[in-house]
């Protein structure tokens, strides 16, 4: 039951990505989009916001990943709520 329950959310990951992209926003906001996901599935979410990226559009991404972070073009820090 677990692994059927762990397939529903990745699912639903995948779904609400593409909901958010089907109406072509010029700014995507992202909640910690690579969290919880596997290896492979997280490549796949970085390769995607590289791609779109590269097509003109603006990505906010709040993440704790360091392999997301290091994909971006710039990298705002916060920490005690200052920006860094």
């Amino acid at each position: 039951m677990i692994f059927a329950t762990h397939m529903q959310w990745l699912l639903l990951r995948a779904e609400t990505i593409s909901r958010a992209l089907v109406n072509e926003p010029g700014i995507i906001l992202a909640d910690e989009p690579t969290g919880a996901l596997d290896s492979k599935t997280k490549k796949e979410i970085i390769k995607l916001f590289a791609d779109i990226n590269e097509q003109g559009k603006t990505l906010i991404v709040v993440t704790h990943d360091k392999e997301m972070a290091d994909a971006a073009h710039r990298v705002l820090n916060i920490k005690d709520g200052h920006i860094e």
